[in-house]
């Protein structure tokens, strides 16, 4: 028995997110669950690092699973990847000990978001860029997001239906680089709540729509509320590019 960690990328577009459901096929963890089985040629469970909303796209998603099989390390990418459909990818993969986990060993994660204000967006973008047509302070929203880098209770920025207790968390950086047409939010930190890094885009849309006070932003994080902070942003912009370990 080996115990093998794969770098996955995929675009999450036409999938229900990475975690298996038990109303629905399409999701990343089945998908290559079923094709890991036919090289092992019995069930593999795959453990992923990050369990990715349906919409949410992946450049360096971290997964570890074992295989009862003999195959060598560099032939399990052309394996996998035979079987996987197009917009699933293997980019690498290594052995690793048995007591690695995917997720629990993490000490951190990358995600981009990618944001435009165009009055006519590109149609090849239209799957991985979040476009706004109204006007946007990109300003105020560069003012806005080093008041949240560090440590800070981020409960406001945690989406309903999380069973979390701790939400406490630290954003390392958050950098904002315009790409042509798109603003392109770096987002790096030890940990993230369920859909924080949307929550946290849709607080700086809304700064940038002057729909809340850049004064507000310390007070929506020590209300703990939710309801407080702004809307949630499409999945579609976010995609997680990288793991640290």
């Amino acid at each position: 028995m080996s115990f093998y960690k794969i770098i996955l990328e995929y675009d999450g577009t036409n999938y229900s997110g990475w975690q298996r459901q038990k109303n629905t096929r399409d999701t990343i963890q089945q998908i290559l669950e079923e094709k890991l089985s036919i090289i092992n040629k019995s069930y593999v469970l795959a453990i992923s690092a990050g369990r990715t909303d349906a919409g949410v796209h992946a450049k360096g998603q971290v997964v570890n699973f074992k295989l009862e099989v003999d195959i060598p390390i560099e032939r399990l990418p052309f394996a996998l990847n035979s079987l996987l459909p197009k917009d699933i990818i293997c980019k690498d993969a290594k052995k690793v000990d048995s007591e690695f986990h995917a997720r629990y060993d993490t000490r951190g994660k990358l995600y981009q978001y990618r944001l435009s204000n165009c009055k006519f967006p590109s149609v090849f973008k239209r799957n991985y860029v979040y476009n706004i047509r109204s006007n946007i302070d990109f300003g105020k929203i560069k003012k806005a997001a080093p008041l949240l880098v560090g440590t800070h209770d981020f409960a406001s920025f945690q989406n309903s239906g999380s069973d979390i207790v701790d939400t406490v968390r630290t954003i390392e950086r958050i950098d904002i680089n315009k790409v042509e047409e798109e603003y392109q939010f770096a987002i790096e930190g030890n940990g993230f709540l369920y859909k924080m890094v949307r929550i946290i885009m849709g607080t700086f849309i809304e700064i940038g729509l002057n729909k809340i006070e850049l004064t507000e932003l310390n007070n929506i994080l020590n209300a703990k509320n939710r309801r407080r902070a702004g809307f949630t942003a499409p999945a579609k912009g976010l995609t997680l590019m990288k793991v640290y370990y």
